[in-house]
């Protein structure tokens, strides 16, 4: 079934059916619902790509994020699902690409061949050669996160440095004066990923201010990196009382390598971070944390997307968001125990 066909069994032209259908020109109430009819009675569908050629559209939009490891953590998931769920609120689908401009030829093909009509980034650089190629061919994206200089761009972030900040002040006023950083991989912060470039800022600022003795890990994107990464912790420094964690896949080793030093939680040791609300629930006992609000950074990531396929010469916007420490079992007060060199 095709539009020559729905004009004939009509009774109307093919452009007038092409204008009622794309709503570009005017077409009277009558005629519209006898092309209507025709439609429902035959279950016509347009096919996709010739609405894209016709209007310029393809009601599609790209979330493009680099491979960042062997698996997705859970917070970089319940990111993707709702930006799905966003953009088909906005009648929009989504075409995933985990690519970057300098990694994979997906990238060039989204872009080359007008698959999508914007795209969402995720995983931002410091210095992001995708966001940079997006802006030299103006075309509409949104960033999930801050590049070095994002003053004029569209983006909605969350500010990992105050969070971190936030995290070791709650440790200090708890009176931990021994506390460990737990990062994301070395490799993401060797290629500049925002959030731990940022993160670590903000825990180095925080504890410098406060006088807090302090030492910084890299950690792989898994439980079992994890409780070695909390294995190396104790190693280097047993008289630690506290840590802040960015990496969320690694929570479960941290607390199963607790478990296996003779370290309880809280009594003995605090962890606190940014995780996902979720994700922080799972653990026993439920992690004390800056919840990662990642259906609202989603929904915001669509609108702003929309927004600017909408209305192309808007100056850019943004959303830097703060969401505050959530109180919950696995912070205490520092006891001053003494635990035996490992």
């Amino acid at each position: 079934m095709n539009i020559g066909e729905i004009a004939q069994r009509a009774g109307v032209s093919r452009s007038t059916v092409s204008y009622a259908l794309s709503g570009k020109r005017s077409v009277s109430e009558e005629t519209r619902r006898k092309i209507q009819q025709v439609i429902d009675e035959l279950g016509y569908r347009p096919n996709a790509s010739a609405r894209a050629l016709a209007n310029g559209r393809t009601s599609t939009i790209g979330l493009v994020f680099p491979p960042a490891g062997n698996h997705y953590t859970g917070m970089q998931l319940d990111f993707i699902g709702s930006v799905v769920e966003a953009a088909a609120a906005h009648d929009y689908d989504v075409l995933l690409s985990p690519s970057g401009v300098d990694s994979d030829r997906s990238f060039q093909r989204l872009l080359g061949e007008r698959r999508v009509d914007g795209a969402i980034l995720m995983e931002i650089r410091l210095a992001d050669d995708r966001a940079d190629h997006l802006a030299a061919l103006n075309f509409p994206a949104v960033a999930i996160g801050r590049t070095a200089h994002p003053e004029s761009g569209w983006w909605v972030g969350l500010d990992h440095t105050a969070l971190a900040a936030a995290c070791v002040h709650h440790l200090a006023d708890l009176g931990h004066r021994r506390v460990a950083f737990v990062n994301r991989p070395e490799q993401l912060l060797h290629a500049g990923y925002e959030s731990a470039h940022r993160g670590l800022d903000g825990f180095t600022k925080a504890a410098a201010e406060r006088g807090l003795t302090v030492r910084t890990y890299c950690c792989g994107d898994d439980a079992a990196s994890g409780q070695a990464c909390l294995e190396r912790i104790l190693h280097d420094d047993p008289a630690t009382t506290a840590l802040v964690t960015l990496n969320e896949a690694a929570l479960g080793g941290l607390y199963r390598g607790l478990a296996r030093a003779g370290r309880h939680v809280p009594r003995d040791f605090s962890v606190t971070g940014i995780v996902a609300s979720r994700w922080a629930e799972t653990v026993t006992p439920q992690l004390t944390a800056a919840d990662v609000p990642a259906e609202e950074m989603g929904r915001r990531a669509v609108d702003l997307l929309v927004e600017r396929i909408e209305h192309p010469d808007a100056p850019g916007r943004h959303h830097l968001l703060t969401p505050p420490i959530s109180l919950r079992a696995s912070t205490g007060p520092a006891t001053g125990t003494a635990f035996p060199e490992a």
